[in-house]
């Protein structure tokens, strides 16, 4: 295995590492709250769980990119492709939009549902609105994805 390979899987595995880390913290946010208001009223369920959902999409993200890189690669799917130090090298680059961006993301998405939820809480007919905000955050992950299947695409192995 050349040292192109272990670049890309570096790539690969930070993709799937940081925004499944950075999902799993900005679903603990919100989670966490969201618990607190079912503890109190188990019928808003079904409200809560988009909000504590929502930033769970970047893991989802970060994976996909992941996957990406090991089908170009050639492991999964078929035979491996000889790559230079070089194109392992881009393809390190070109997924660390979507890890770094797709972390602090999650992160942030997450604060804003938990308090977004707090407001569901109190104001039910507020939770579309809530969910609105933390859509926005969920903007520049999707951006940053965009980008680093563009990246991908473009190197040629």
């Amino acid at each position: 295995m050349n040292i192109g390979i272990i670049y890309a899987l570096i790539g690969a595995a930070l993709s799937v590492f940081l925004c499944g880390i950075g999902s799993s913290v900005g679903i603990g946010y919100a989670g966490r709250e969201a618990n607190g208001v079912l503890s109190e009223d188990p019928d808003k369920f079904g409200t809560m769980l988009l909000l504590v959902a929502l930033p769970g999409t970047q893991g989802v993200y970060g994976f996909l990119t992941g996957f990406l890189v090991l089908m170009k690669v050639g492991i999964l799917g078929g035979e491996m492709v000889a790559i230079t130090n070089l194109q392992g090298l881009q393809i390190l680059i070109a997924t660390l939009p979507i890890a770094i961006s797709g972390t602090f993301s999650a992160i942030h998405q997450g604060k804003v549902c938990a308090a977004g939820i707090a407001v569901a809480a109190k104001h039910p007919e507020a939770s579309m609105r809530a969910l609105v905000y933390g859509a926005l955050v969920e903007t520049y992950a999707v951006l940053a994805l965009v980008i680093s299947i563009f990246l991908l695409f473009s190197i040629k192995v």
